[in-house]
């Protein structure tokens, strides 16, 4: 896999404290990282390296995903309407349909501001246990483009990639059920502030949400 670097203006990819997990929510990631990382400003903290490539990584090769935890990384999107990502031993591959992220407002509304494609990484044909979240920003397609060498701008993605619980125990040695090789959920936003700089986070961010209802993102009623 080709050499990961650090996204934004902040330093290369942080060493965590001891104690401390990096478990953003979707909305946390969508407006906080992916965002900011879209429209060329100063990340949270330096924490998501990015993947330059022709391919997507494969998941073993993802510093923190063989250890039992999420990683995490952004890259310019790939297969562009398509349902598969190719990757150095294999590909991966979309499965259902993509999942909106919203943000809640007040009187009941819905902001959308990203869209979640799930996918599971193919080695030949066999499914792994390996399974990626891709976001993409939703809204104006200027939102989702950076510039690249002054001309070209390309459109950023942030993945979460983890192994599913069934492997995980198979690995340990236990036995697994059913319900226990379900999708794991992402953590939901009442989870514990995923905060690993200085500055104060909010989930949601006002200045984001803000700006992302000028930039043509749909609202939508609670159902």
């Amino acid at each position: 896999m080709e050499k990961m670097r650090a996204a934004g203006e902040a330093p290369p990819t942080q060493q965590l404290p001891p104690g401390f997990r990096f478990h953003p929510t979707d909305v946390e990631l969508v407006l906080q990282y992916l965002r900011r990382m879209a429209l060329d400003r100063p990340l949270p903290a330096a924490v998501i390296p990015v993947v330059h490539a022709a391919a997507m990584p494969d998941p073993w090769d993802l510093p923190g995903a063989s250890e039992g935890e999420s990683a995490y990384f952004f890259s310019p999107r790939q297969g562009r309407g398509g349902r598969r990502r190719k990757a150095a031993s294999g590909y991966w591959k979309a499965t259902g349909k993509e999942k909106p992220v919203f943000v809640q407002l007040p009187v009941g509304k819905q902001l959308l501001v990203g869209v979640k494609t799930v996918l599971t990484f193919h080695r030949g044909k066999s499914r792994t246990d390996w399974v990626m979240h891709e976001y993409r920003l939703a809204g104006a397609a200027d939102q989702n483009k950076r510039a690249n060498d002054g001309s070209q701008s390309s459109e950023w993605v942030v993945c979460r990639v983890s192994l599913k619980s069934r492997a995980r125990r198979t690995a340990a040695g236990g036995e697994t059920t059913g319900d226990q090789q379900q999708e794991q959920p992402s953590p939901s936003p009442s989870s514990t502030s995923s905060c690993v700089t200085d500055h104060t986070c909010h989930a949601p961010d006002q200045e984001e949400v803000s700006s992302s209802t000028t930039s043509h993102c749909q609202q939508h009623p609670r159902r």
